[in-house]
Order: structure tokens, then C-alpha cells, then sequence
């Protein structure tokens, strides 16, 4: 792991979505190195979340901050220009409802000038995105079922996490679903250097105590490897 950096990305679900701009500031202020945003379309999941007119609103307040979009959608394909001329920098997709075409979104969203990254549900087995990676900037583990926040962590999808990061120590891995403080050791001991935390984070007292002790702990996994 001695090229991968711990990075800690909100996930703003939970967050006051009337204050989208505020919020996000706050988490950028108190220490997050960039923001995940949830992208439902109802249809892939149940949820139903925002778009990218609300991202584009977000990226003319939030000038410089990285901006991931998690795509919780159906086709992925059809908001990559939309996503980019949003301001989005990386775009973040499950391969389970494309598996046909991994391949030729990856390409699109590289051309459209943004970070590539892959998502696997909860069922989904981890060598499923093995032929892909070689395409991808990072991979989404997910630790809960996609579509809701504020779910329980599924602490055995830490094997997948641990596979990915054994065959490929330079990627890039994110665990997103349920991290919080008392799941953070795990995700980082697997191997996770990407954390996304929602609830955990949004609803602490001090965001920014939260954020450096998800941070302490990567690092220190990352300093044993």
C-alpha cells in the first residue's frame, strides 16, 4: 500500500439537502479531502436522490473540492457528458446493471475528463470487476445494500476489500455503506484507503475529531503494509 493515501469522503445523503452548499463547506473546512455524492434514480434502487443540475449548483459555491458522484442508476451511461459538464471529477458506477458495456463506459468517462471508478453491490462477487480494473482509477466495495443511508455495515465484505488490495496494491479502494467509528479498523485493516462515512460523520458533534480518527487509522494500517 506504500503509494495509496488515506482520503476521507462524506457522503452528504444525510446531510440538510436545503443547505447542500453550507453542509459541504462545513465538511471541507472540518478536514474531508473530498465530498461523495449519491446519485439515485429510482429505478437501479428504490431512492431517489439528485441530479446534475443540483451537482452543477453545488460545484459553482465549491470551487476546487473533488467531487465524486456515486451512480446508484440503471444507465449509467446516459449522465457521464451531463455529470462532467457538471464539474464532477471522478464518476463512480456499478458495473451489475451494464456488465455488457463496462468496458465502453469506462472509455466514455475517461474522454469526458473525469476519474474512473467501479461499484460492487453487497451480492456481487469481487473477481466480477477483476477484467476491469486495468480500466479503472478505484474500486467501490459497498458495505451495505445501495440506496439508503444510515444501514448497518457488512463487516464480511471485508474479504472482497482484502482480495482487491492483495492483487492490487496501488488501487485505489473504497468502502462506502455503515463506516463509522467502530467499523473504520476493519475497513482499513482490509485495506480500504478510501472511506466514504455518511451518518457517522454528518451527525457528529465534532466532524472534524470524527474525520482525523477515520484518517489515523488508514494511515497506521498503511504504515504496517
Amino acid at each position: 500500500m506504500s503509494k495509496v493515501c488515506a482520503k476521507i469522503g462524506p457522503s452528504i445523503l444525510n446531510a440538510d439537502l436545503s443547505q447542500l452548499h453550507v453542509e459541504s463547506q462545513r465538511l471541507l473546512d472540518n478536514g474531508a479531502d473530498y465530498l461523495h455524492l449519491d446519485v439515485m434514480d429510482g429505478h437501479f434502487v428504490p431512492n431517489l436522490t439528485f441530479g446534475h443540475p443540483v451537482v452543477k449548483c453545488l460545484r459553482s459555491k465549491i470551487r476546487d473540492a473533488f467531487f465524486e458522484t456515486h451512480m446508484m442508476v440503471a444507465e449509467p451511461q446516459r449522465w457521464i457528458a451531463s455529470m462532467a459538464d457538471a464539474g464532477v471529477d471522478q464518476y463512480t458506477f456499478h458495473i451489475e446493471p451494464v456488465l455488457g458495456d463496462v468496458e465502453g463506459i469506462c472509455r466514455k468517462v475517461r474522454e469526458a475528463g473525469m476519474k474512473v471508478g467501479l461499484a460492487l453491490k453487497p451480492g456481487t462477487a469481487v473477481t466480477a470487476v477483476q477484467e476491469f480494473v486495468t480500466m479503472a482509477d478505484m474500486i467501490l466495495v459497498m458495505t451495505v445494500e445501495p440506496g439508503f443511508g444510515g444501514q448497518k455495515f457488512m463487516g464480511d465484505m471485508m474479504p472482497k476489500v482484502t482480495w482487491l488490495r492483495e492483487n492490487y496494491p496501488e488501487l485505489d479502494i473504497e468502502v462506502d455503506g455503515g463506516v463509522g467509528l467502530n467499523s473504520i479498523d476493519a475497513c482499513a485493516q482490509a485495506g480500504a484507503n478510501m472511506i466514504v462515512s455518511g451518518t457517522a460523520v454528518i451527525q457528529a458533534p465534532d466532524q472534524r475529531a470524527v474525520i482525523a480518527t477515520l484518517r489515523e487509522s488508514v494511515e497506521k494500517a498503511i504504515g504496517k503494509s
